[in-house]
């Protein structure tokens, strides 16, 4: 019986060994999205709503679970087992929409929504896609966002809307993927935060207009 435990605990090192010796153990790689500041705006205007906070943006779960993914056809969703996000791209998204919406000067305070306080009104959004999508030879980055502005003590949404980006992929690689969804980011945060600033100046001007007419 000692000798065939022997046996057997031999031949299980052995068999260790000749997996170690097939390849080295493969670590993660871990990246984040660069979305930079936003240039001041040289033309702020006159702030015409007050305090805004911005909730933390959901996301579908494929979104959150740390590995980057990737769509092999339009019916399934992958993951690179050695690639993923060093930080939710929900709060990086959620921290590009409030440094927009502070350089536009559209409101008098700008800050992430910490559950404390009491903000006027409430920006809530969804990451809905931020993903590498893959079609025979070409492969695009797939960027998509939705919001809504709410005035907290009426309930009314002053207005919602949706931006997407897509964008082939010239660098195929993971950092270059990775370097176009930072500048997707960018673009859609910037046209989500415009069409929010166009609607609301034109409801404050429409307002105005009638105040001066009574």
């Amino acid at each position: 019986m000692r000798h065939s435990n022997l046996i057997f605990a031999f031949g299980l090192i052995t068999a260790l060994l000749s997996l170690a010796g097939c390849g080295k153990i493969r670590y993660p790689n871990y990246y984040v999205l660069n979305v930079p500041p936003p240039p001041s705006a040289n033309n702020r205007l006159t702030p015409v709503i007050g305090s805004v906070a911005v909730r933390e943006f959901d996301a579908p779960r494929f979104l959150k679970e740390g590995p980057i993914a990737y769509r092999p056809s339009p019916e399934q969703l992958e993951f690179y087992d050695y690639h993923h996000w060093a930080e939710d791209p929900r709060r990086v998204v959620t921290r590009a929409m409030v440094r927009e919406m502070q350089a536009r000067g559209i409101f008098q305070s700008v800050d992430v929504f910490d559950g404390r306080g009491t903000p006027e009104c409430l920006v809530t959004g969804t990451l809905e896609h931020l993903e590498e999508v893959d079609q025979g030879s070409n492969v695009s980055i797939e960027v998509s966002l939705s919001a809504r502005l709410i005035n907290l003590r009426t309930g009314e949404v002053l207005w919602q809307g949706a931006s997407s980006k897509s964008a082939k992929l010239d660098q195929r690689s993971v950092p270059g993927m990775v370097a176009e969804m930072s500048r997707e980011v960018t673009d859609t945060v910037e046209a989500l935060v415009s069409s929010m600033q166009e609607r609301v100046s034109t409801a404050s001007l429409s307002l105005s207009r009638a105040n001066t007419q009574q």
